[in-house]
């Protein structure tokens, strides 16, 4: 099996819209698209304001088309660069990308299985969904979205799954998710994926069913939040380090260009690698992660750099990464941060 950080270059032959603002790419990679598992993502470099960063994107439906993978992005002129880069990109562009991993396999050993998905969050959900009929799975999906109209692949899903589908929308009616919960079987698990308040919704409901945590599996957008995107400042002070996180950066890679080292891994806030404590704020905390619980959250004493924000205002923290004592840039950095991954807790 080849390594998911090996980088391969791939084509886009083919985009089409799947939905208002919904954009799907078929990327044909160097030597044919291998199958996946499900729930696998593909790692996108994108250039951003002249500068590289890398995106993920959810691959579409169970297995490769004709040689090829297809990943869809929501537009969103508001987020940090990554939709409006893809959406520029024309059919004959070339990207680089990563081989196709998971961290959102579904099981094969339970009774019953609840998909959710919210809105672009169908995109792993529907290789699910896919792999659950053929396997004769006893299962149902609940799409949520604000209209019927801005849901992509629903015509898809109706043909592949009938009343195992149940669609919900702002204009026609919402879904009572404590109570497809409560009608899961005992043995049964649930698969999300969408924005930060249907997750929380998800979490605090299977919590409340007294359920067990290990049968809930999600996955995030790593990006939305309760409060509009803005600048914020964030500061140091064991570094006398202060930085200035645009709207469009999170406060992850705004520290990290300052030389300030943080571990990270996920940089979606579900693993907590990247989290930091809090020593003053002034602002609003905006918690973006799905690593927290909804108590550590009010207490606003720790955040996840990747994907949390500050509302406007200041925030001062402490990073987990005590290897840096002093500002490194460069080779001397690189290597620090080396040492600093090898060394034990």
């Amino acid at each position: 099996m080849r390594k998911s950080t090996e980088w391969i270059a791939v084509a886009v032959t083919a985009t089409r819209e799947v939905a208002p603002g919904i954009r799907e790419f078929t990327l044909e990679p160097e030597g044919g698209a291998g199958a996946y598992p499900t729930g696998s993502h593909l790692q996108v470099q994108a250039v951003i304001e002249g500068k590289g960063t890398i995106r993920r994107y959810s691959l579409i439906g169970d297995a490769p088309r004709d040689g090829t993978w297809r990943i869809a992005v929501k537009r969103e002129d508001t987020g940090r660069g990554g939709s409006r880069y893809m959406w520029s990109l024309p059919v004959g562009a070339r990207l680089q990308v990563t081989y196709p991993d998971s961290h959102f396999q579904l099981s094969r050993d339970a009774s019953e299985y609840l998909l959710i998905a919210g809105g672009i969050g169908i995109t792993p959900i529907l290789g699910m969904a896919m792999t659950l009929k053929r396997r004769s799975g006893r299962f149902h999906v609940l799409y949520l979205g604000r209209s019927r109209t801005a849901l992509a692949y629903l015509d898809e899903l109706h043909a592949l799954l009938g009343n195992d589908l149940h669609v919900f929308t702002d204009d026609e009616g919402r879904a009572d998710v404590a109570a497809e919960i409560t009608r899961l079987d005992a043995e049964g698990e649930a698969y999300i994926c969408g924005p930060l308040g249907l997750l929380e919704a998800v979490r605090r409901a299977w919590q409340h069913s007294g359920r067990r945590r290990d049968r809930l599996h999600y996955e995030t957008f790593g990006s939305s939040g309760r409060f509009a995107t803005k600048p914020f400042t964030v500061r140091v002070p064991r570094l006398g380090v202060t930085v200035e996180v645009p709207a469009g950066t999170t406060m992850l890679d705004a520290l990290e260009a300052a030389g300030v080292g943080v571990l990270s891994d996920c940089r979606r806030g579900e693993c907590g690698l990247c989290q930091m404590k809090v020593l003053e704020l002034s602002g609003s905390l905006d918690h973006r992660d799905v690593f927290f619980s909804d108590v550590e959250h009010a207490s606003n004493h720790r955040i996840c750099a990747c994907v949390s924000r500050v509302s406007g205002g200041t925030i001062s923290v402490e990073p987990a990464w005590r290897g840096d004592e002093r500002l490194l840039s460069g080779p001397e950095l690189r290597a620090s941060r080396l040492v600093a991954c090898a060394a034990p807790a």
